[in-house]
């Protein structure tokens, strides 16, 4: 059988599990959302800040990505840089949290329940700095939804017109509503995506 992960795929937690996420509480509702034009300075600000993470976390870097939607030129995103840190495990937060700690990352999100993830923001700029050991599907998911959006410039748009509309209804009024209402048109271009995706040997 295929090990292909299914791009679709979500886990299902609770609003107490989601709730129980976060190190220091849930965070209050953030307001309008914030939808910035593109900005050819968000590649420099990630790699600025692979360089400090690297330079932290020597050789316990397995891999480094720059995510989201500040990873695709030329497209409307929220004002955070995503990254995507795999590490040999997510869980042994000793093995590389307090490293970043000491040059003002915050550990504000654990997930045991969601492949071990772990959220951490920047010390200086609007950074999440997502934790994910080697195999978690969700590295596949968001390399896959970024280069496609890379390489195809028709859904680059649609997601962008998607984002744009969502963020102009007043009732989307923070961030988790605004995510969850996008899940349609994700689904949708990752099976466009999975559908020129080549298997993966057997």
């Amino acid at each position: 059988m295929s090990s292909e992960p299914d791009l679709t795929e979500r886990v299902v937690s609770s609003q107490e599990e989601l709730d129980a996420a976060w190190i220091d509480g849930p965070p209050a509702p953030s307001g309008p959302i914030l939808i910035a034009d593109y900005d050819p300075a968000w590649p420099e600000l990630y790699a600025r800040e692979r360089e400090r993470i690297c330079d932290l976390l020597g050789k316990a870097v397995v891999s480094i990505e720059h995510i989201g939607s500040t990873s695709v030129p030329g497209l409307a995103a929220k004002p955070v840089i995503d990254i995507d840190l795999v590490v040999a495990d997510s869980a042994d937060e000793s093995s590389y949290v307090p490293q970043l700690e000491t040059a003002g990352y915050r550990l504000i999100i654990r997930e045991p329940n969601w492949h071990e993830h772990r959220c951490l923001k920047g010390p200086d700029t609007n950074v999440n700095l997502h934790g994910f050991s080697p195999g978690s599907p969700e590295l596949t998911r968001h390399l896959v939804f970024r280069d496609w959006l890379r390489a195809h410039p028709e859904d680059r748009d649609l997601y962008e017109r998607t984002k744009r509309s969502l963020a102009a209804k007043a009732e989307l009024d923070d961030v988790r509503t605004y995510t969850d209402a996008k899940d349609a048109v994700i689904d949708a271009i990752y099976a466009r995506a999975a559908a020129h995706r080549p298997l993966s040997p057997r």
